[in-house]
């Protein structure tokens, strides 16, 4: 059997890495280097990992995802330019003015965008800016230039890089009151020519499953609007959203297969094994990614192969 970058000449599959395994876990490098052909910094190009210090970045992590990618022939997801967390320390508490808060945002989006001009294929430009309750996510941000911040965010990005631009979010997979904001939000943004280019739905899976029929209905209409759609953030916890390996596997298959055919290019799972996935820590439930701890591919490896048309 080949690896999942062989398996399709029309949908990349990646993972998001962190840059200290890529170093020293030879498994781990092994298999993102064999097994994927586009690649997630998970949080190496994150605010609060690049600047611990105000006027000082610290490109080392970043700049190794980086150089991982260009030598393997990788799809590069820049993630992320502007999100509600994962900020530094010396931004809190908030009590800049509106034009130093634009001075910061401006200068960050540029210099980290700019930095990777060339190399980031697409860009998370801004991330989970919609609340869960309805309307945009209360934050520093919105608080200091109001909506405007995502529209600005993305023409600071448009100046300085090529990658396409993307809004990012979770809950806004399938078909519900989420997804319905997340998709006025982007259409507004279409409207009136701010420069997005696509929507990344993450597709945490987790609580209960996104009937894969409604993720293809959403990614159709979003598509409509002239828009790229990626799966940006993939994994399915067992225990949790589904009961064992076997009904994991089954919603691989029904939910890649479902995206792809409605027009996703990109799949990315938010890990590359079982051993360093988000989800066990915070009760999520248990092996939620394609490979176990071993790297060992899992059933749901199989499905993924089998939904992209093996």
């Amino acid at each position: 059997m080949g690896s999942l970058r062989a398996v399709s000449d029309d949908v990349r599959v990646g993972c998001a890495v962190d840059p200290a395994s890529l170093r020293t876990d030879t498994d781990y490098r092994r298999t993102v280097a064999s097994e994927f052909d586009a690649i997630t910094a998970e949080n190496a190009m994150k605010w609060g990992r690049l600047a611990a210090d105000e006027g000082a970045y610290d490109f080392a992590d970043a700049d190794d995802v980086a150089r991982f990618a260009e030598r393997h022939d990788m799809y590069v997801r820049g993630h992320t330019l502007v999100w509600h967390r994962m900020y530094p320390e010396w931004l809190r508490p908030w009590t800049r003015s509106e034009a130093e808060t634009e001075r910061l945002l401006r200068d960050h989006v540029q210099t980290v965008a700019g930095r990777y001009r060339g190399c980031v294929d697409a860009w998370d430009v801004v991330n989970e800016a919609v609340a869960d309750d309805g309307g945009l996510r209360e934050t520093q941000w919105l608080n200091a230039l109001g909506p405007e911040y995502i529209d600005r965010a993305f023409e600071y990005a448009a100046g300085v890089s090529d990658a396409d631009l993307f809004y990012n979010d979770y809950g806004a997979d399938g078909l519900s009151e989420k997804s319905d904001e997340v998709y006025d939000l982007v259409a507004d943004l279409v409207a009136r020519e701010v420069p997005i280019d696509g929507v990344g739905l993450q597709l945490h899976v987790f609580e209960e499953t996104v009937p894969p029929a409604d993720v293809a209905a959403n990614v159709e209409r979003l598509t409509e609007l002239g828009l790229d759609v990626h799966i940006t953030e993939l994994d399915v916890g067992i225990g949790a959203a589904v009961p064992d390996e076997e009904a994991q596997a089954d919603y691989y298959r029904e939910v890649v297969g479902a995206a792809t055919d409605a027009g996703v290019d990109t799949v990315v799972t938010w890990g590359v094994d079982d051993g360093q996935s988000w989800l066990p820590e915070r009760g999520f439930g248990e092996a939620p990614l394609l490979f176990d701890e071993s790297f060992e591919r899992k059933p749901a490896y199989r499905a993924v192969r089998e939904a992209l048309g093996e």
